[in-house]
């Protein structure tokens, strides 16, 4: 299929002149080749990619999900070194189609349900091309004022649609920070943890000495990005207590508190637990209360890993994942998920902004400024890894005015509906089984033979060309995952999977 711009191209467009501009514009094409657009190359080839972005969206669906090419392929259609001289933007543009497309696995596919959903759509697409056309470097206040105060304004509208305590509100003690993704927030909330457990004495006494007494907790169903967290912290793989399941996959609380009492008896700092909303695996939600009361009591900074699953709470029936926030130091989701906003996108709500802010902030002389010294102001460099920062709010804007609050339960429903229909066929089937019930829209499935007819099913699906299922182990287990998420996903679509399911349930 030729692409829009290859077309677009192919019919010869010149930029469009002014007749005063014409001679002088032409000469200084005809020695320096083909350069950088100028503004009319760049709103044709504009034109151009936003036909193709289209185009490619409205016939995804016409495409395997995933059709992976041998190792190096991509590469091997590149030159080995960059072109000495520019090459014309129809080339470029072209090789969007030539060189890359054979590489990209389609996540934006409705017959997507591997892993989690990683939704775009067309006004978070418009959101991110604004920030990118204004190019803003919002790391202070006073380096972008809109960057900073639209991304407090829309964090603080968050919190009363999700209905979650106004104690995240930026109005109050607490407040919200966009940040890349939940890997980012649980490392800059561990920090906090970790300077609050040691009463910010960590520079003075060394950090390698007070880092390597802290203990953090976590389920042994959490993502990767909690121990990942603990070695950029200086705490080490070592000090992170896996704490074992229940059947349903939520953190065992009685065996968290044994597991603080002991490392309390041997003189270890027990600083932070975290919980998930939503395992990557099978989507189970820790008892986030119970765990909260614990964390109270002795002590402890509480994080919420509600990465995929916190978008349920626009929906008030799905509002049990908000339970035991209000015991949260930190709590976050990704709208780059379930939320059709683009990657990267992860919302961190802080209860006390004081305690993280002492515990990020650096400032030297070259970002002193008066807006700063009053106090009067959010500088998000504070509250954060690096330094820099784009300005993400503008596609979350976008998307939460263009779909309206009302649009996005509509979205949660349909999804979870389908999952629930899903899951019904599967208990109806004599081979095969549910892991868990499904609480939302994720459902864990594996065949009544085994591991190895479980693999197979996964091959035959993933073999259809018109699905994509991923894979987990739980309880030692091989698990089915099917996710559904994206938004161009409909009841046919899960229909069309769920009778490819039960055929080969019975072949496998």
């Amino acid at each position: 299929m030729q692409s829009p711009q290859a077309r677009c191209y192919d019919a010869g467009y010149a930029p469009a002149m002014t007749t005063a501009a014409t001679n002088s514009s032409q000469n200084a094409r005809d020695t320096r080749a083909h350069g950088p657009l100028d503004r009319e190359g760049f709103r044709r080839a504009g034109h151009a990619l936003i036909d193709w972005i289209v185009e490619y969206r409205e016939t995804i669906g016409d495409r395997s999900v995933a059709h992976l090419p041998v190792p190096g392929a991509i590469r091997a259609m590149m030159p080995d070194r960059a072109p000495e001289r520019g090459e014309p933007i129809a080339q470029i543009l072209g090789d969007l189609d030539r060189v890359l497309m054979p590489g990209i696995v389609h996540w934006q596919h409705p017959g997507w349900f591997a892993y989690f959903p990683a939704n775009s759509s067309y006004e978070s697409i418009l959101g991110e091309l604004a920030s990118a056309g204004l190019g803003v470097q919002g790391m202070l206040w006073s380096t972008s004022p809109a960057c900073t105060e639209l991304e407090t304004h829309v964090l603080d509208w968050l919190v009363h649609a999700l209905a979650l305590p106004e104690r995240f509100l930026s109005t109050g003690r607490g407040g919200g920070v966009l940040q890349d993704t939940a890997s980012s927030a649980v490392l800059v909330a561990l920090v906090a943890a970790r300077e609050r457990a040691t009463s910010f004495a960590s520079d003075a006494r060394g950090l390698a000495t007070v880092a390597r007494n802290i203990v953090v907790y976590t389920s042994d169903q959490a993502h990767s990005s909690v121990e990942k967290a603990a070695r950029i912290a200086g705490i080490g793989k070592e000090f992170v207590r896996l704490i074992p399941v229940d059947a349903g996959g939520a953190m065992r609380v009685d065996l968290l508190e044994a597991e603080i009492a002991r490392d309390h008896a041997q003189g270890y700092i027990p600083a932070f637990v975290s919980t998930t909303v939503g395992t990557t695996g099978v989507n189970a939600m820790d008892p986030v209360a119970d765990i909260g009361r614990i964390c109270r009591t002795h002590g402890l900074w509480l994080h919420v890993d509600a990465a995929m699953s916190g978008t349920a709470a626009f929906c008030e029936e799905f509002r049990f994942v908000n339970d035991g926030a209000e015991f949260a130091d930190s709590w976050c989701f990704n709208p780059h998920k379930w939320m059709p906003v683009n990657f990267d996108c992860d919302v961190l709500w802080i209860a006390d902004r004081a305690e993280l802010v002492r515990a990020l902030s650096v400032l030297p002389e070259y970002l002193r400024n008066a807006a700063t010294d009053s106090g009067k102001v959010i500088d998000y460099r504070d509250w954060q890894i690096p330094l820099g920062r784009r300005f993400r709010a503008l596609k979350l804007w976008f998307v939460l005015r263009s779909f309206g609050v009302g649009g996005l339960r509509e979205l949660v429903r349909g999804h979870v509906e389908m999952a629930q229909d899903l899951a019904a066929r599967v208990r109806a089937h004599a081979r095969l089984e549910l892991l868990t019930d499904p609480l939302l829209n994720l459902v864990a499935i594996a065949h009544c033979d085994g591991d190895a007819a479980t693999q197979r099913l996964i091959d035959r699906v993933n073999q259809d060309g018109r699905f994509l299922v991923s894979h987990c182990r739980f309880h030692g287990r091989l698990v089915l995952r099917v996710s559904i998420g994206a938004q161009a996903t409909q009841r046919s679509h899960v229909a069309a999977l769920t009778e490819l399911l039960l055929r080969e349930a019975d072949a496998a």
